[in-house]
């Protein structure tokens, strides 16, 4: 009889397969801060360096179109997060903090002193946090469809619920829901606003990679974390610091997991700080807008340029 999908019977994945073909790049692991990373390159070796992260539930695959057309001069780098697509685990229980110091040891692994940055979901939330922390190592920010970090009780609480659609049921049982069930596939399927550019094999790519146990223990973690270490401590003591590098935000406003107002321009603490809303886009603007996403970044080097 063949397979028929149902939500507690996943298609079969082999978790021992690498990652997926990009044209013309390079793959590395390079072990920082104990955390083996797997890092995916593409553009010239010597060319100006782009940090790009990920964010749930996804890999370095995210940037496939980025990586395999990068903007002329630009070095674009995306590791996978610890515990994420094939980089080892995390030594820590993925406090955001944490998987920022990991990324800044990285970035001394490699040698890279300055660098423009780009990041998705946690993956954009961990930058906000690395441009706070350690300014004078980043020249610029690109944040894709995130929230920023300097939300208020006012802010945040209206749109709380949509948290909560997700982010318990992974926190509780998340190794079991990547593992064991089509979870993903229901996460995809209401986020995804263009199917003919983000279709069933790129989605069969991430979903089959969570089913390994590291990565399915990492995105518990994740939540977990986040929901009953880092929301608690931030209703008390919301973010102060003032971002002092350009930050440009383009947020797909058909985003269902994050309402554009929380990324809005009023309420961040940023001496430069722009929001672009696209229409017609939801959460994965990565995976929808490639081209928008490559010509803002073009755009941000040219603009933040350092004479040699």
């Amino acid at each position: 009889m063949p397979w028929r999908p149902s939500f507690f019977s996943p298609a079969p994945a082999d978790a021992a397969a690498g990652p997926p073909e990009i044209p013309g790049v390079r793959r590395s692991y390079v072990t920082a801060r104990g955390v083996r990373f797997h890092v995916t390159e593409a553009g010239p070796a010597d060319g100006r360096p782009v940090l790009a992260l990920h964010g749930w539930p996804e890999h370095h695959y995210a940037y496939r179109h980025l990586l395999a057309d990068p903007p002329d001069g630009l070095r674009i780098i995306a590791p996978d997060l610890p515990g994420y697509g094939w980089s080892g685990p995390a030594p820590h229980r993925w406090a955001k903090d944490d998987v920022a110091s990991d990324l800044l040891a990285l970035l001394d692994a490699l040698g890279l002193k300055r660098v423009l940055l780009v990041g998705h979901d946690w993956g954009g939330y961990i930058a906000h946090l690395l441009v706070l922390r350690e300014p004078e190592r980043f020249d610029a920010l690109l944040a894709l469809n995130i929230a920023h970090p300097w939300q208020t009780p006012r802010t945040f609480l209206p749109h709380a619920w949509r948290f909560l659609l997700y982010q318990p049921a992974v926190a509780a049982f998340g190794t079991y829901l990547h593992q064991r069930t089509r979870f993903l596939d229901l996460v995809f399927a209401g986020a995804v606003r263009d199917r003919e550019k983000f279709g069933p094999e790129a989605i069969r790519v991430y979903a089959d990679r969570f089913r390994d146990p590291v990565c399915a223990r990492t995105a518990t973690d994740t939540y977990r974390t986040f929901l009953l270490r880092e929301v608690p401590r931030s209703a008390g003591h919301g973010e102060r610091r003032r971002a002092k590098i350009p930050i440009r935000t383009l947020f797909g406003v058909e985003d269902a997991a994050v309402h554009p107002s929380l990324a809005a321009e009023e309420t961040a603490r940023a001496d430069d700080y722009r929001l672009e809303p696209v229409r017609g886009c939801g959460h994965f603007i990565l995976e929808e807008r490639p081209d928008l996403v490559r010509a803002r970044l073009a755009e941000l080097a040219a603009a933040t340029a350092r004479s040699a």
